[in-house]
C-alpha cells in the first residue's frame, strides 16, 4: 500500500478459520498488485463518497435557501428551483442522477440569470463542481468494479441458500412511497394559498419532499436491482478477511493483512435468521419464562452460567466502549466496488470450540465441540460497499485508540462501584433498600424542561399551541420516570415505580441489571414483564478528569451483587408497592397548559 499505518492496540493473533468446504473452487486471496491496483482507484479525498445522515443536515438547509432566493426574486419556477438542494443531495447520495440533473440546472441558470450577475456565475460553477465530482466518482466505480474482476480471475460460484430471500430496499422504496405522497398532498394544500411568498416556499418544500421521496425509491430499487443479481447467476469470488467495526459495519481487510493494519472498505451486512432459528428463540423464551431453562444436556442451568451470560451481554452493549471484534477469513460474493452489493460467508467470531492451526501441507476442516462443523456467517449486505480513504482508516485508528484509552478508565470506574457496593451492603442487615433519581436525572430534565420551554413558547399565535401541544405531551410522557424512578429492593425480588403501576420482578426471575452507556436497565427472564429503562445524559469526558462514578454505574453494582450473593439482600418485606408516575405527570400537563395560556 502506499502510506503505511500502524498497527491498532488490539487485534488478534490469527484470524478466527474458514472451513475449506465454504471456500469455492478456485477462489483466490484477494492480495498483491492486483489489490493494491484496486485500491489506488478509490476516488480523491474531495470526492463524498462516503455520506453520512449529518452531511445531509448540514447541505439540504443551504440549498432550500438559495432555492427560497431563486422562486422569490428571480422569478424561478418552484418545481426548478427545487433542483437545488435536490442536486445537492443526489451528488452526496445518488451519483447517477448527477448527471442528468446537472445539464438542467445548467440551462435553468442560463435561462433566468444574467450573463453577468455574480450568483448566476457561482451557481454555474457549483453545478459543475457537483457534475464534476459524480463523474469522477462514476469513473473511480467503473474502474473499481474492473480491477475486482481481474482479481476474481474467472473464479465465479452461486450465492449460499443461507442468505435468505430478497431483503435488500424495502425500507427506502416504503419511506419514499410515504414521502412522495406527503410531498403530493402539500403541494395539493399550497394550491389554494393566497399570499404569493408562503405559497412559493410551501411550495418549493412540498417539492422537495417529493424528490426526496423519489431518490429514496430510486436508491431502494437500485439496492435491490444490485442485490437480486448476485442471487440469479455465479458471480466473482474472492478470499478476504473480515470483522464487525465498531460502529456496526463489516470492515473487509486484504487476504493477507493478519495484523488488520489496513481495512479496504466497509458495509452495513446483517444475517438472515429463518422461520425454524425463530422458532427455536420462541421455545426457549417460552422455557425461560415458565422458570425452568435447560442446558445443552437437559439439566437445568446454573447461576453461574447465566450471570456469564448477563456479562457477556454488558460487555457487548456499552457503545461508548465498543471494540471491533475479531479478524476472520471470509469469502466475498460479487465484485466489490463503490455503491456495490455483496454477500460475505465467513466464520462465526465465537466457534463452538477452539480451533486447531492448519498445516499448510494437509488442509483440514476445522472442527468445533465434539467434531461438529464451525458454524458459518453468511450476511448480506443492507447499504452499499464503502471505500476507504487512507485519512478515514487514520482517523478510524485514532478513534479505535481513543476508545481503548476510554475503556480502561470506565473499567476502573465500574471496578470502585462494585467495591463500594461491596462495602456499603456489607453493614448491617436492612429491611429494604431503595435507589431513586438523583442529580444527574434532575440534570437531564432541567435541560429538557429548558428545551421544552424554548420550542413551544417561541412562536405566536396558532403555531405555538400545536407546537407547544405536541413538545408538551412528550414532556409529560418523560419528564415523570426522570424526576421520579425509584427501585426498591427487599428479600423477594425488586419493585420498579411505572407510569400505572409498580411492576415487582422476583430474584430468580431478574434477567439484566446494566448501566448501558447512559440507559440503567432491568430485564426479567419472564416474556410478560417489559424492560424497565431509565436514561440521563453523561459526560464521560468529566467522569474521566474528575475520577466521578455515575449513579447509574453504583446502582447497576449494587444491584448486581445482592442479585449475586444472595446473603447481601435485604430481610424485609416492601408493604407499600410505591406510587405511580401518573399523577405528577398530570400535575406537568396542568402546568404546561396554564404556561400556554398565560405567557404572552
Amino acid at each position: 500500500m502506499s502510506t503505511k499505518l500502524e498497527p491498532q492496540p488490539q487485534g488478534p493473533a490469527q484470524p478466527l478459520r474458514l472451513p475449506v468446504s465454504a471456500v469455492p473452487e478456485d477462489c483466490v486471496a484477494w492480495s498483491g498488485e492486483k489489490m493494491d491496483a484496486w485500491a489506488r482507484t478509490r476516488p480523491p479525498v474531495w470526492v463524498p463518497a462516503r455520506t453520512r445522515p449529518l452531511h445531509l443536515l448540514a447541505v439540504v438547509p443551504g440549498g432550500l435557501i438559495v432555492g427560497f432566493w431563486l422562486a422569490n426574486f428571480a422569478e424561478v419556477p418552484a418545481a426548478l428551483a427545487v433542483l437545488v438542494p435536490l442536486q445537492l443531495v443526489w451528488t452526496l447520495v445518488r451519483p447517477e442522477v448527477v448527471r442528468f440533473s446537472a445539464p438542467v440546472l445548467l440551462f435553468v441558470l442560463g435561462w433566468f440569470g444574467g450573463s453577468h450577475d455574480v450568483p448566476t456565475l457561482l451557481g454555474l460553477l457549483a453545478v459543475t463542481f457537483t457534475w464534476a465530482t459524480a463523474e469522477i466518482r462514476l469513473g473511480k466505480r467503473r474502474l473499481q468494479r474492473q480491477w475486482a474482476l481481474a482479481a476474481a480471475e474467472g473464479a465465479t460460484a452461486t450465492v449460499p441458500d443461507e442468505a435468505g430471500p430478497l431483503r435488500r430496499g424495502r425500507f427506502l422504496m416504503g419511506l419514499g412511497c410515504v414521502l412522495t405522497v406527503l410531498g403530493a398532498g402539500l403541494l395539493s394544500l399550497t394550491s389554494g394559498w393566497d399570499v404569493a411568498t408562503d405559497r412559493h416556499e410551501a411550495t418549493l418544500v412540498g417539492w422537495f419532499v417529493v424528490g426526496w421521496g423519489l431518490t429514496s425509491l430510486l436508491s431502494g430499487w437500485l439496492g435491490r436491482r444490485r442485490s437480486a443479481a448476485l442471487r440469479g447467476t455465479a458471480v466473482p469470488v474472492l478470499r478476504v478477511l473480515v470483522r464487525d467495526g465498531a460502529d456496526g459495519d463489516a470492515e473487509v481487510f486484504a487476504a493477507d493483512d493478519v495484523d488488520a493494519l489496513r481495512p479496504l472498505f466497509t458495509v452495513a451486512a446483517e444475517e438472515w435468521y429463518d422461520e425454524s432459528d425463530e422458532e427455536v428463540e420462541e421455545r426457549i423464551r417460552r422455557e425461560e419464562s415458565d422458570g425452568s431453562p435447560e442446558g445443552p444436556d437437559g439439566s437445568p442451568e446454573g447461576p453461574d452460567e447465566l450471570l456469564d451470560t448477563v456479562d457477556t451481554v454488558e460487555n457487548d452493549e456499552d457503545d461508548d466502549d465498543e471494540q471491533p471484534g475479531p479478524l476472520r477469513e471470509a469469502v466475498l460474493y460479487g465484485p466489490p466496488h463503490e455503491g456495490a452489493e455483496i454477500v460475505i460467508v465467513s466464520a462465526a467470531e465465537k466457534p463452538d470450540g477452539p480451533q486447531e492451526p492448519q498445516e499448510p501441507q494437509e488442509p483440514q476442516e476445522p472442527q468445533g465441540t465434539g467434531g461438529s462443523p464451525v458454524e458459518l456467517v453468511v450476511e448480506s449486505s443492507s447499504g452499499p460497499v464503502r471505500p476507504l480513504s487512507d485519512r478515514a482508516v487514520r482517523r478510524r485508528i485514532a478513534a479505535q485508540r481513543a476508545r481503548a484509552k476510554r475503556s480502561v478508565v470506565h473499567e476502573e470506574l465500574r471496578a470502585t462501584a462494585v467495591a463500594e457496593s461491596r462495602a456499603r451492603l456489607g453493614d448491617a442487615p436492612v429491611p429494604v433498600r431503595r435507589w431513586r433519581s438523583g442529580w444527574a436525572d434532575w440534570t437531564a430534565a432541567l435541560v429538557m424542561i429548558v428545551a421544552i420551554a424554548a420550542i413551544g413558547l417561541y412562536p405566536n399565535g396558532l403555531k405555538q399551541y400545536v407546537l407547544g401541544g405536541l413538545v408538551g405531551v412528550f414532556g409529560v410522557l418523560v419528564l415523570p420516570q426522570m424526576l421520579a424512578w425509584r427501585i426498591t429492593a427487599d428479600r423477594s425480588g425488586l419493585w420498579l415505580n411505572g407510569w400505572r403501576r409498580t411492576r415487582h420482578i422476583e430474584w430468580d426471575h431478574l434477567l439484566t441489571v446494566q448501566c448501558s452507556g447512559s440507559v440503567l436497565v432491568v430485564d426479567s427472564r419472564r416474556e410478560s414483564f417489559p424492560t424497565w429503562t431509565v436514561r440521563a445524559e453523561r459526560w464521560r469526558w468529566l467522569e474521566r478528569k474528575l475520577r466521578l462514578v455515575h449513579p447509574y454505574e453504583r446502582t447497576a453494582a449494587e444491584i448486581t451483587a445482592m442479585w449475586r450473593e444472595p446473603a447481601l439482600r435485604p430481610e424485609g418485606e416492601y408493604g407499600g408497592r410505591g406510587r405511580p408516575l401518573w399523577p405528577l405527570g398530570a400535575v406537568l400537563a396542568v402546568l404546561w397548559v396554564a404556561a400556554l395560556v398565560l405567557v404572552p
